[in-house]
């Protein structure tokens, strides 16, 4: 490279660190180097030994995974970007002129990286992170679903039929194999109910119900620092009910807050059998109005609850939560890349706060 272009670009690189770049603060907030040894180990990278086009730094490629569920990036597009920003190219390690990953390097390494489970160990490796810098999840933990929208699929009612039942893409199209490479079988429909609530001669008029086809994101934050400790994903149309006790974290407190979707018999005796204290919402009595001191209770648990509804609206407003893939496996990938996002994003938030306590 000419000097003086090398001069120029190393200018334009400070110009970016004066501004903020808010990829420096990620690089010296998040330990990137402590997830090397799962990475490694759980995708099975060698010495090198057999020859070959050396892979890609392992570490770098996690960083570009981040990097697409921050911005919602297909990996045609996050291709491109690596090769369009200068401050990518210096988060993730590359210099001008060097081979970069394509879109189908970059599909590869996040299959591999959900088929060998090494992405769930690298959410539990920041989990240790977190504790080794303080932010032990404590009083208690707050449970929530939301739906993430997926591409619409267009079927027959056989067709309909035949995934209900659990049959495969492939046996349901058997002769247009294209076709049942594009037919994701795994998402539901559902209804989302929701919206403000209208009345009509002071009685309440039926609530707003929009079909969404797509996946379902389960989580538990803990109270205190607002960090996603356990993660899962369903197709849209299961019960948030179910997922209670997939979800449920460590915590040195005993309370669990959900709403009441979440309240059940077979919920609050699983929870009592492990000493958890249930602060669920309570529902209102068949045909009776809610008793005053139950709606005082909701709604001092409303209070606290409402703070898992910040991290989907993060997770939506900031990162534009869509799955774009085929299937429940590549979904749990794009769901919890976006639960590690959104914790790298809740520790820079602490710790800036911190810095400046």
């Amino acid at each position: 490279m000419d000097p003086k272009s090398l001069f120029s670009l190393n200018d334009h690189l400070e110009m970016l660190s004066r501004h903020g770049d808010p990829l420096e603060m990620l690089e010296r907030t998040v330990d990137f180097e402590y997830f090397r040894a799962r990475l490694v180990e759980g995708l099975g990278y060698g010495d090198g030994g057999k020859g070959g086009r050396p892979p890609f730094d392992p570490v770098a490629m996690f960083k570009i995974l981040i990097l697409q569920a921050q911005h919602n990036l297909s990996d045609a597009r996050m291709e491109y970007m690596i090769r369009d920003r200068l401050s990518w190219m210096r988060f993730l390690g590359f210099a001008l002129g060097d081979r970069t990953p394509d879109e189908n390097t970059i599909r590869h390494f996040r299959n591999r990286m959900t088929e060998t489970g090494t992405l769930k160990r690298v959410m539990k490796a920041f989990d240790w992170q977190l504790h080794k810098k303080g932010y032990i999840p404590m009083s208690g933990q707050i449970i929530d679903a939301s739906l993430v929208p997926a591409p619409k699929q267009r079927n027959t009612d056989g067709e309909r039929q035949a995934i209900k039942d659990g049959k495969s893409a492939q046996d349901i199209w058997p002769d247009d194999p294209a076709k049942a490479a594009q037919k994701d079988t795994d998402a539901r429909w559902t209804l989302k109910i929701g919206g403000k609530v209208r009345y009509k001669d002071g009685k309440p008029l039926p609530m707003i119900a929009l079909p969404v086809f797509g996946y379902k994101s389960h989580i538990s934050i803990d109270r205190r620092y607002g960090f996603i400790r356990a993660g899962e994903v369903t197709s849209a149309a299961h019960a948030d009910g179910r997922m209670l006790r997939h979800v449920i974290a460590e915590n040195s407190s005993s309370e669990v807050w959900a709403d009441t979707a979440y309240r059940s018999r077979t919920n609050e005796t699983w929870l009592a059998d492990r000493m958890l204290t249930s602060r669920i919402h309570r529902r209102k009595p068949k045909g009776k109005s809610m008793p005053r001191a139950t709606a005082r209770a909701n709604a001092a648990k409303s209070t606290i609850r409402a703070r898992v509804e910040h991290v989907f609206a993060h997770q939506k407003n900031r990162f534009g939560l869509f799955i774009r893939t085929i299937g429940i496996k590549r979904a749990e990938a794009k769901l919890t890349l976006a639960n590690l996002a959104y914790n790298f994003d809740r520790l820079i938030f602490h710790e800036r706060r911190a810095a400046t306590a």
